[in-house]
């Protein structure tokens, strides 16, 4: 499965803001990933993308629904920002939410 940092560039921060963490670490700036700028699909992107339709129960987290149909906890934001939702605590018991699947070719139409 493809990594989502994998095309993501890394960065100097050399900002003055970090200047206490700098001088507390030794550094003279850290490298981190840019934040990537992801767009929700427009109808037709999303008409392409398989879904799977999951009614939201007592227990449900992003994380256990990311293991169960993609093998990999870590890919619980996929499932999140998806349904524009970025926590639990935006669904309520009976929402229907969308598994999109399979993963890769979610992340191909997103550019991530």
């Amino acid at each position: 499965m493809t990594s989502r940092y994998s095309t993501t560039p890394i960065g100097t921060n050399a900002a003055s803001i970090y200047s206490e963490l700098f001088k507390e670490r030794d550094v003279r700036f850290i490298r981190q990933y840019f934040t990537p700028m992801m767009t929700h699909l427009d109808s037709d992107q999303l008409a392409s993308i398989e879904g799977i339709s999951h009614l939201w129960t007592l227990g449900d987290r992003y994380y256990k629904l990311a293991d169960r149909y993609y093998n990999d906890s870590t890919m619980w934001w996929v499932i999140a920002w998806f349904n524009r939702a970025p926590t639990e605590a935006h669904l309520k018991i009976g929402d229907i939410i969308i598994i999109p699947t399979p993963l890769d070719d979610w992340l191909d139409q997103t550019g991530l």
